[in-house]
């Protein structure tokens, strides 16, 4: 019973949700990092991302993290107010 609430809240499965939410905040993290920091220079900062995954050392990681926060800033407030705007309409 209470899974099939944390089912409903969530929106499907709360693994897969949560997975899906830290992807999307890395990608809105890099797109984020881009416009905020080199609009004019989008290719550069593109190859400075193929490089940092190819590297994949402890500073990749650490980039990573970063881009994962900062689009999580903006995500996960909006998802949840869209959840608890759905879960109140159906009551």
């Amino acid at each position: 019973m209470a899974n099939n609430y944390l089912n409903r809240f969530f929106g499907g499965p709360p693994l897969s949700v949560i997975f899906r939410l830290i992807l999307l905040s890395i990608l809105i993290g890099v797109i984020l990092e881009v416009i905020g920091l080199d609009p004019w220079n989008i290719i550069e900062s593109l190859k400075r991302l193929v490089l940092h995954i190819w590297d994949m050392g402890f500073d990749a990681l650490r980039w990573l993290w970063r881009y994962l926060l900062l689009g999580a800033a903006v995500v996960v407030p909006i998802w949840l107010v869209v959840r608890v705007m759905r879960v109140t309409k159906g009551q």
